[in-house]
């Protein structure tokens, strides 16, 4: 959804952007207990089973099952996302993220959020639009200019909200 330029932009016509969170040092490091959890409580419930006798087998090896592969899923994802943050704090170039729409949506049945439709523009890069879905804030209004990182060369960008 990029424009022809006429912002006077050089940078490459964006095909798809990417929303990146930031994700700060207490964060990742929260992220990786997480995961490291959820990649140990099966195994570790399976060998309490095995050495104690207890009837732990089968619910450890559903764990083990279920819980390592998710785990590890979970670790990767934030490592990626981590590197797309590095990537934005080494080349991204400011700019400027207009909100041009807000739609309320339903995320899960029960948590609602808002879909907030962004007109992103900076020097050296095509204006384009985008939909940033994120929680209900009572600061977001239409008009309202944020700031944001965009990588033209990556396709991903990241709104400092």
């Amino acid at each position: 959804m990029a424009d022809d330029g006429d912002n006077g932009g050089t940078g490459p016509k964006p095909t798809q952007m990417t929303q990146i969170s930031q994700i700060g040092l207490w964060e990742a490091t929260s992220l990786y207990i997480i995961a490291a959890v959820m990649c140990l409580c099966g195994p570790v419930m399976l060998g309490f089973a095995l050495l104690t006798g207890a009837e732990l087998t089968v619910m450890g090896i559903v764990f083990t099952v279920v819980f390592v592969p998710l785990g590890l899923a979970f670790w990767g994802n934030t490592v990626v996302d981590r590197e797309h943050n590095r990537r934005l704090d080494a080349v991204g170039v400011p700019a400027t993220a207009e909100i041009t729409d807000l739609t309320d949506f339903d995320w899960s049945g029960e948590e609602s959020g808002v879909a907030v439709g962004l007109r992103v523009s900076g020097p050296g890069l095509r204006t384009f639009e985008t939909t940033w879905k994120r929680t209900h804030h009572p600061a977001l209004r239409v008009g309202l200019r944020l700031t944001a990182v965009v990588d033209p060369s990556g396709g991903r960008f990241r709104v400092e909200f």
